[in-house]
């Protein structure tokens, strides 16, 4: 993941809009839910229901201008 840079840490709903913001300039974003990998492997999570947002670092700029429209 050293190609890959966090850009933003919400709540599933917020990540879900994100997401599809930047899906619509060609942006695939990752998105790791920390807190489904716990459940999956047994184990319970202290983090609650956050989600983490990852994309490209070559897409980094590009896609923190289309989040700060959304969470502005």
């Amino acid at each position: 993941m050293h190609s890959y840079l966090k850009i933003f840490t919400g709540s599933p709903t917020s990540v879900l809009s994100i997401k599809q913001k930047l899906s619509e300039s060609n942006i695939i974003p990752i998105i790791k839910d920390a807190n489904e990998s716990s459940r999956l492997a047994g184990f319970g999570s202290i983090y609650g229901q956050y989600q983490d947002v990852y994309v490209h670092k070559d897409e980094f700029e590009k896609s923190k201008k289309l989040i700060d429209q959304i969470t502005q």
